[in-house]
């Protein structure tokens, strides 16, 4: 399910469509792309089973496309605030070598 880069920043909520219509789920604050959302009772029935199995929802977070002067402007502003500290910001910064020293502190 695409999702917008501020839902994935901020959080909010999304509808997304199930077998039996639709659902709404909670996206928390600094979702990254891939992340998997389970729906209880939302997927298939099973073959021999008359309980309905769960809906595993992915979500991608899709990059602004067509942006207006102001938009890049403001995206550029945000990329200089976060070369300031990435290793705070950005999940990947952080090497398997730091996070296990983290841990451990």
């Amino acid at each position: 399910m695409p999702i917008s880069f501020v839902v994935a920043a901020l959080g909010g909520e999304i509808e997304i469509p199930t077998l039996d219509g639709s659902a709404r789920i909670k996206i928390p604050a600094e979702s990254q792309s891939g992340k998997v959302f389970r729906l209880r009772g939302k997927g298939i029935k099973g073959v021999r089973s008359s309980t309905f199995g769960d809906l595993h929802c992915h979500v991608m977070i899709e990059t602004p496309a067509s942006l207006t002067d102001r938009q890049k402007e403001l995206l550029r502003e945000f990329e200089q605030i976060n070369e300031a500290d990435s290793a705070r910001h950005s999940p990947r910064a952080k090497s398997w070598m730091d996070k296990v020293k983290q841990f451990f502190e």
